[in-house]
């Protein structure tokens, strides 16, 4: 599974591929230099399972610590990851 990380302008995503074929994507909003918000998950029903969402979250968790940026996950699925996931709650917008 390869990960790859694509911002342009005011929007970025995460994208995850497998054998040359997109099976998940994150996207985001750059609400600032110092903040994003997660707004859409979507995984390949054929991946469903398969923990894709949750890498495609740690992928863009591991960018905004490298920032320091911070992030709101207005997508349900981020924001219940950020609700479950203790480990990565550091990067919250308001925590």
């Amino acid at each position: 599974m390869d990960i790859t990380l694509v911002e342009r302008e005011s929007k970025g995503f995460a994208m995850a591929k497998e054998d040359n074929k997109r099976v998940g994507l994150m996207t985001y909003s750059i609400a600032g230099e110092d903040h994003i918000i997660i707004d859409h998950t979507e995984v390949d029903p054929e991946f469903k399972g398969q923990n894709i969402g949750k890498q495609l979250l740690y992928k863009i968790v591991e960018m905004t610590r490298e920032k320091n940026i911070k992030i709101t996950p207005l997508c349900p699925f981020a924001n219940a990851m950020f609700k479950k996931l203790t480990e990565i709650q550091d990067v919250l917008k308001n925590k």
